[in-house]
């Protein structure tokens, strides 16, 4: 079971999302077993979770869709078969076998796409498949609900005797018809059926001159219904014959039942596997529905969520056909915690909810609305105080629940916790509540948990400021409309903007003046010197994301001109192909007329084809230089071997040779060195030398000498070094 209290799904509203995703369901099992869904207890369950909705909702989008697995509630037929001399009626079995049905098309749909989707293909896999179940079935029950004759000989003789009978009773009831027709003892009507019997409608005054048994008569009774006397033995034989059909039903249906009541794991087995999938389908049309996908889930301890969405809110604003405006925010360990800041209305909760909530979802097995370069990790804990929570059965103030709701925070914190605290400090004192409410940020940074608060309070911002790895945040405002833009931006507290909203609301000049001459001047210069940089900083994000969109034209035209370029770049190639061996074709054209030529004037065939050969050997000598021919017979290929050793013993040789001759020169030079650098430690600098730094191309002139310090002149400038990095240009003459 998951770590995540009930009270974080309330206030994140996991409950509102699974509500819709229930929707979805094909059956009431997956709607029900949807609203049950809680986050999962660890990343290795989770990750097959979200890996089976991910690959259905890929279906939707090529051409091997899952196939339609619509099944029947069998719970009721399970139980049955767990009861001992119970059994089942047709219609069950009907079900059962619509089950088994579609169990086998879809194991036999995974197991043909199980590289499309190797996922759903291990779901399936723990199925087993019993063949016997729907052969059983299919043998006895007909597609129409009834016993098949063919089940048991006793109930086709039986069958067979009744239809003898009832073709008896059809025949004696035409012949009673007839006769007292003509008699002119029935009504106009004849005959009527009472309880599926034909009887005869005779007018009452004759009833006594028909021969059977009254069954009834008109509400007027001037019709009484008889059946015919030579009908009754009939219809007695063909309810005993109908009696003995019906307990032969009942001997088969009992008979089939004992053959499933073995398999019942299995059908067990098959009802939860089309439920689960049911619930899988549900959540990848969610997801369909919201764009929602898998981020990149990693082991290292991250949120990085890039244009999030509030699922909820966006639904309802596409109803509206509003727009809905996306949050980023990323929290690391460079940015453990974040504290968001500004006025009322302006978005923090829903900025703070949307994150707590896509995580929640993402770890209940939901894919989310994000871009698909997001990125987040898996929670142990994640924790929240959202709203006021007043508790009137405990009689707990909004503060004292929330104090109490801090101490449960520091006793669950770990480096591997969530929180999410909306309005952090509210409900007490100002200054005692802002206060201690420092010292709780101040544990949750100490025990490395990640966050992200909202709060008015002046003094967090600036603590905010001062933790390495806290960051101020806020809701962004129209500096003009003071309308909100519900653009989150990390890296400056907001300002409350307390006067100015008041203002717009309708509230009298003159009073906010009061209000302002109240408050302490420095809190409402800094909240003023806040709301000035919020407003500089908005105009430049404008120019930012006017300069982001430039670049983008820029390098969409660049990558044009890019493609263009390599085309053009092709056809000079294809050219100059086409240039040389048009180039080389003229050639033999010219030696070819040349040729001729020199054959005409002299008329010598033998000297035409002397030259001809020649030239034919030349050509090929050029050929087989340029490209040799590869050896083909063993011994050709073992000369080319023999050949490759000869020179690679050749060369190792030359090697060999060259390295005696470079270990000789590095000698020398080196022995160079050593005299270079004697000379140059027993060599006293003076003034006026020419020289130049170690390392150092320009040369200057020794101004003065300062101890182991020298002043080099260059001319324009002057610089000091120490005498050890200098090296002798030019001595100083006397």
């Amino acid at each position: 079971m998951s770590s995540i209290s009930e009270k974080t799904l309330i206030d994140l509203e996991l409950a509102t999302i699974l509500q819709t995703v229930s929707e979805f369901c094909i059956s009431d099992l997956g709607k029900t077993e949807t609203l049950q869904i809680k986050p999962l207890s660890n990343l290795q369950k989770l990750q097959p979770e979200l890996q089976k909705v991910n690959e259905y909702l890929s279906s939707f989008v090529n051409e091997n869709r899952v196939p339609n697995h619509h099944f029947d509630d069998i719970q009721k037929e399970i139980h049955l078969l767990n009861i001992e001399n119970s059994y089942l009626e047709p219609a069950s079995f009907l079900k059962i076998l619509n089950t088994g049905t579609t169990i086998f098309e879809l194991l036999q749909f995974f197991k043909k796409f199980k590289d499309y989707y190797p996922f759903l293909f291990n779901f399936s896999e723990k199925i087993e498949y019993q063949k016997v179940i729907v052969q059983n079935i299919e043998r006895v029950i007909t597609p129409f609900g009834e016993i098949d004759e063919k089940s048991s000989p006793l109930l086709k003789q039986i069958r067979n005797d009744i239809n003898r009978v009832r073709s008896k009773i059809s025949g004696s009831f035409s012949k009673a018809l007839s006769q007292y027709s003509s008699a002119g003892y029935l009504d106009e009507i004849r005959e009527s059926v009472i309880d599926n019997q034909r009887v005869l409608a005779v007018s009452a005054m004759h009833r006594r001159k028909v021969k059977g048994s009254m069954v009834g008569s008109s509400k007027t009774g001037n019709i009484v219904y008889i059946a015919p006397e030579a009908t009754l033995q009939f219809s007695r034989e063909l309810q005993n014959l109908m009696y003995d059909e019906h307990q032969e039903i009942i001997r088969i249906l009992k008979e089939l039942t004992n053959s499933l009541r073995v398999f019942t794991p299995d059908l067990i087995n098959y009802q939860s596997f089309l439920t689960q999938l049911d619930v899988i389908a549900a959540k990848a049309k969610y997801a369909q529905k919201i764009n929602g996908i898998l981020p990149k889930i990693t082991s290292e301890k991250r949120i990085y969520l890039k244009d999030a969405y509030h699922p909820i809110l966006l639904l309802k604003n596409n109803e509206q056909q509003l727009k809905t405006v996306p949050q980023t925010l990323e929290l690391n360990k460079e940015q453990q915690i974040i504290v968001i800041s500004g006025p009322n209305a302006g978005g923090k909760s829903i900025a703070l909810k949307t994150i707590g909530l896509l995580q929640v979802m993402l770890q209940s097995g939901l894919l989310i609305p994000v871009h698909e370069r997001s990125s987040t990790s898996f929670f142990d804990k994640i924790l929240t105080d959202i709203g006021d929570n007043q508790s009137i059965e405990n009689q707990l103030s909004t503060y004292s629940y929330r104090l109490k709701n801090m101490r449960n925070f520091l006793r669950r914190c770990n480096t591997n916790t969530l929180f999410l605290i909306d309005e952090f400090g509210t409900g007490s004192d100002p200054e005692l509540g802002g206060a201690l409410a420092e010292i709780f940020l101040e544990e949750f940074y100490t025990k490395g948990a990640f966050g992200i608060i909202t709060t008015h309070y002046s003094n967090l911002k600036v603590l905010a400021n001062e933790l390495e790895n806290v960051s101020n945040a806020n809701m962004q405002f129209d500096e003009k409309t003071l309308e909100p833009l519900y653009k989150l931006f990390i890296g400056q507290a907001g300002s409350s903007f307390t006067f100015e909203v008041a203002q717009k609301n309708g509230i009298p000049f003159s009073l906010i003046n009061k209000a302002k001459k109240r408050v302490e001047g420095e809190k409402v210069r800094l909240d003023k010197t806040i709301s000035k940089l919020q407003k500089e900083r908005n105009k430049l994000q404008k120019t930012s994301e006017t300069l982001d969109k430039e670049k983008s034209l820029a390098i969409e035209k660049t990558e044009n001109l890019n493609e263009k370029q390599l085309k053009i770049q092709e056809k000079l190639e294809s050219f100059q192909e086409l240039y040389d061996s048009n180039q080389k074709m003229l050639i033999l054209g010219r030696k070819t007329n040349e040729l001729l030529h020199k054959y005409f004037q002299t008329n010598n065939k033998k000297q035409l084809i002397a030259d001809f050969n020649n030239w034919v050997i030349i050509e090929k000598t050029k050929h087989l230089k340029k490209n040799p021919p590869k050896p083909k017979t063993k011994i050709q290929k073992k000369q080319v071997k023999v050949e490759k050793l000869k020179a690679e013993k050749k060369l190792k040789t030359v090697e060999t040779e060259v390295l005696a001759e470079v270990i000789k020169v590095r000698e020398v030079k080196k022995s160079k060195e050593q005299k270079i650098a004697k000379q140059k430690a027993n060599y006293i600098f003076k003034v006026n030398d020419k020289v130049r730094i170690e390392g150092s191309n320009s040369c200057g002139t020794i101004d003065k000498i300062e101890k182991k310090n020298a002043f080099i002149n260059y001319g324009n400038f002057t610089t000091k070094t120490t005498l050890s990095k200098l090296e002798l240009v030019e001595s100083t003459k006397k």
